[in-house]
């Protein structure tokens, strides 16, 4: 990464806690830790483990796309999985890091380089079309629920104006696949032996991949039942906090927050953007905003649990094998 580029995330960095930590205060920092405190141990737990089986079907998804990959590396795929989101939830290089961990963490079991690549581009994809589809009923709900309220005129285009990012960062990844490929496999050419080749293998599997369909589609349902399962976790989360919000408010909300999560990207964790988001659109499904920004918060808890002993495990074992 380059120096501007460091520079630019630790602003970014640095303007999400600002944001984050004026949205605490605009709200009550007492109120928002009273919130907190109502989930209890039991819940958080229960949230938490809710959360790894998450990450299962999001290993699913992956796994599906993986030419060659036997059901019985199932198991594989969901460490790489879980190693992927622990250093994006909260290693401060954003996305770009978390792929790097996870097909890193596949590489150590033997998976051909070609094959981790090309299926993750095709499980992102699926991913992303799953989201599109999530984000689509998101929006259409927000639109029923505000269609005679005032307030609308600022919400809407704020959600429409994420789905629309949505879609073109969707359009983009989907259709620029192969010229990128070849792009770098070009460039690759000039700087290092041997890249042409790499290249050309993971076009060779990403055109086998999509030469199977039923693979792709079973990698969309499962990233689907993913976006949907990931959702119904925060609506168990507030039913231990004492909320009675319909499942299908709480529903609409992530798929919101979900959709202003991927469109700031470029900032770590999204902080700030998150907590914003919550305050902003909880309200208007009935979810108070020390109760929105308690869910924020203890989302980014949870993380903290599942990533941290997934990163220390993973550290350990790629210094057994720098070792070895």
């Amino acid at each position: 990464m380059s120096r501007s580029a460091r520079i630019g995330l630790l602003l970014a960095t640095i303007v999400g806690l600002g944001v984050a930590v004026g949205t605490v205060g605009t709200v009550g920092l007492q109120q928002v830790l009273r919130a907190m405190a109502s989930i209890g141990w039991i819940g958080m737990a229960s949230f938490t483990l809710w959360s790894v089986g998450v990450l299962a079907l999001l290993g699913m998804a992956w796994l599906a796309v993986a030419p060659g990959q036997p059901v019985e590396r199932l198991g594989w795929f969901v460490w790489a999985r879980t190693t992927r989101e622990a250093a994006t939830d909260i290693l401060p290089f954003s996305q770009l890091g978390g792929l790097v961990v996870g097909a890193r963490t596949l590489a150590a079991f033997g998976v051909p380089q070609p094959v981790i690549y090309a299926s993750m581009i095709a499980d992102m994809t699926t991913e992303m079309a799953a989201q599109l589809i999530f984000t689509l009923c998101g929006v259409g709900m927000l639109l029923l629920v505000l269609s005679a309220a005032p307030v609308q005129q600022g919400i809407v285009p704020l959600a429409l104006g994420g789905l629309g990012a949505m879609v073109a960062l969707m359009l983009l990844f989907v259709f620029a696949q192969k010229p990128m490929l070849r792009l770098a496999g070009s460039l690759g050419a000039r700087m290092l032996p041997g890249s042409v080749a790499a290249m050309a293998a993971v076009r060779a599997e990403l055109d086998a991949i999509y030469r199977a369909p039923r693979r792709v589609i079973a990698a969309f349902v499962f990233n689907l039942a993913a976006w949907l399962a990931s959702a119904a976790g925060a609506w168990i989360a507030l039913r231990f906090m004492g909320s009675t919000m319909p499942l299908w408010a709480v529903l609409t909300i992530e798929a919101l927050i979900f959709t202003l999560r991927s469109v700031a990207f470029a900032i770590p964790g999204a902080v700030g953007v998150q907590e914003a988001a919550y305050v902003l659109i909880g309200p208007l499904f009935g979810l108070p905003p020390a109760h929105a920004l308690a869910l924020s918060l203890l989302k980014r808890a949870r993380d903290v649990i599942i990533a941290v002993p997934a990163l220390l495990a993973w550290q350990v074992g790629e210094a057994r094998r720098v070792v070895s």
